[in-house]
């Protein structure tokens, strides 16, 4: 399956990992490249540049396919070394950075000098016009639905694509709710050009997190996600536990008056307490309502090719069947 989107980053099929704290790391990125997707490394898991170049050397030595960074720019006191990561990107070859969080133009010359095509993740139609006209090349657009920060929009994919595909000339991808070849057929007929995926490449054998967190997934049903940090509009859907009810009861209590140091114990420092250890009530971590179609842990190869032979009989026996 050809699309805008395998043209532009030269991969085999439509389908994306997304970079994910702590999961995007070589040993997915580079499993997920070679099965023909396009993997992530996340660049703010690495502590340092440094760290990065030797991440994307590691990455490098286990694929020669193409694979993205991502670099989330988050509002914060001690900025990261931007400017550092941006460097290792480039003198490591990467071809394609995935940018999250602020607007990503002080770092878009360097990238496009550099011959690297960016795609800026979006909630929103407004925001993805945004990073159309300050040149990105493509944009992922994320829905309600999504593991991590949602936005405060609240649209769902079923609205949010369609409105995309009316207003973009770029091509994007769908995130949010992608699981299976329904998933990507479905994006596609609403104007996508393929689909991003986090929490289901959480759940393969190859992501490098603790057996636990992938069981989570499996035994979570799409009720089991929950919104924290709506009072501080910082939105984020995590997987409910303890630590996650703790919190929600937290805000009701607070209401507005609620500052980020109320609830510090249950989101500061806990990704690698939960990915690392497996330390699943130790805080809250980012988790798509999309955990409730997952039961399996399959390779990332089985998993894209099973993706890509069902959205192929879909296309040509289902669709097609009606038409005849």
């Amino acid at each position: 399956m050809q699309t805008k989107i395998t043209k532009l980053f030269n991969i085999e099929h439509p389908i994306m990992q997304g970079g994910m704290h702590y999961v995007g790391l070589a040993e997915l990125a580079a499993a997920v490249s070679n099965a023909g997707g396009l993997g992530t490394i996340t660049g703010l898991t690495q502590r340092t540049p440094a760290d990065l170049a030797n991440e994307i050397a590691r990455c490098k030595d286990m694929t020669d396919k193409p694979f993205a960074v991502n670099l989330t720019f988050l509002p914060s006191l001690k900025q990261p070394d931007y400017p550092g990561y941006v460097k290792a990107i480039i003198e490591g070859g990467v071809t394609v950075v995935e940018t999250a969080g602020r607007n990503p133009v002080s770092v878009l010359p360097y990238l496009k000098d550099a011959g690297i095509k960016v795609i800026h993740k979006c909630t929103s139609v407004r925001h993805a016009l945004k990073a159309q006209a300050i040149g990105c090349d493509a944009v992922s657009v994320d829905g309600f639905e999504c593991g991590g920060h949602p936005g405060e929009d609240d649209i769902p994919n079923m609205i949010l694509l369609p409105r995309a595909a009316d207003e973009l000339e770029i091509p994007f991808l769908a995130s949010g709710g992608m699981a299976d070849a329904r998933s990507l057929v479905a994006a596609i007929a609403m104007g996508a050009e393929g689909m991003n995926m986090g929490t289901r490449f959480m759940a393969t054998k190859e992501a490098p997190i603790h057996d636990n967190v992938k069981q989570a997934i499996l035994n979570a049903t799409e009720l089991d996600t929950r919104l924290i940090m709506r009072p501080l509009r910082n939105t984020e859907r995590v997987l409910t536990n303890p630590a996650v009810e703790r919190l929600l009861a937290k805000e009701k209590a607070l209401g507005k008056d609620i500052k980020f140091e109320d609830i510090i114990e249950e989101v500061a420092g806990v990704y690698p307490k939960v990915m690392q250890n497996g330390d699943m009530d130790s805080g809250a971590w980012s988790c798509g309502m999309v955990a409730g179609l997952i039961d399996d842990i399959p390779t990332c190869k089985g998993l894209i090719d099973r993706i890509m032979k069902e959205a192929n009989e879909i296309i040509q026996e289902r669709l097609a069947g009606l038409l005849a």
